[in-house]
């Protein structure tokens, strides 16, 4: 069974001011790559967890916010390695300069013995649609595109 992980598309505003939060990844790997490298807030998850517990940790973990929701469930993604993603799309606010991440360990540099603490996530912006579709992981953009259509649905201010 292929790994599984859950997330958080997090949206503001409305119409054609929608925007969405995206996360960049930590550490040394990711420093220096940006188009496609943003996520939403995700992480893995066991068989016995519930996947919306799952994203809303994940998601608290990533960027210092927890979330009360609505939830929205969004259609699960498969990414190029073959990892499932299932998301919930969620309205609401943040400010991205206040993000809070956890950290992970790794041997840097490579083979030097030497053990560095990362950020899991080093920044989150909220992006319109447009600008966010050449930021996020490739196989994400289903869930921008599933989210654009769901909006007048999840939008209190449409008439």
């Amino acid at each position: 069974m292929p790994k599984q992980s859950a997330g958080i598309l997090l949206f503001r505003g409305h119409g054609p001011d929608l925007e969405v939060l995206l996360v960049h990844p930590g550490g040394p790997l990711w420093a220096r790559k940006d188009a496609g490298a943003w996520t939403i807030p995700k992480g893995e998850f066991g068989p016995d967890e519930d996947p919306l517990t799952a994203a809303r940790r994940e998601f608290a973990e990533e960027t210092g916010v927890a979330l009360a929701g609505p939830f929205h469930a969004l259609s699960p993604i498969r990414q190029r390695a073959g990892k499932v993603v299932h998301a919930w799309a969620c309205r609401g606010d943040c400010d991205p300069a206040a993000l809070r991440s956890n950290t992970f360990e790794i041997e840097w540099p490579p083979r030097s013995g030497k053990r560095q603490s990362f950020p899991e996530v080093d920044r989150a912006e909220f992006f319109s649609l447009a600008a966010a579709r050449p930021k996020i992981n490739p196989a994400q953009v289903d869930l921008l595109d599933e989210l654009a259509r769901l909006q007048v649905a999840l939008d209190p201010h449409t008439t």
